[in-house]
């Protein structure tokens, strides 16, 4: 795999991400989210998702990013296209 090439359906997948920060902030006392995903070429050896969350305890920032992470993952709709290096390319499915 050379690089990976991230679509979104922008208005949705904020919409969506927007809705698990209150999911969130039902379920666990967090002080401030942030939750960014990358779209376009990312290189492969690049993170393409950042997820932050603070707390006056680890344990329940520990569990939120887990479940923001988890989540997205299953939720927001965001696509992966592998490209290889003899150019071609594969559409990846989330499995989660």
């Amino acid at each position: 795999v050379l690089k990976l090439e991230y679509e979104a359906y922008e208005p949705m997948a904020l919409k969506e991400m927007s809705t698990i920060c209150s999911k969130i902030r039902e379920k666990w006392p967090v002080h401030h989210i942030a939750i960014y995903h990358r779209l376009g070429e990312v290189p492969v050896c690049e993170s393409s998702v950042a997820i932050a969350i603070s707390s006056a305890h680890r344990q329940e920032s520990l569990e939120a990013v887990k479940f923001a992470i988890d989540t997205l993952k299953s939720s927001v709709p965001i696509w992966k296209k592998e490209i290889y290096s003899d150019q071609g390319a594969e559409w990846k499915e989330n499995k989660e």
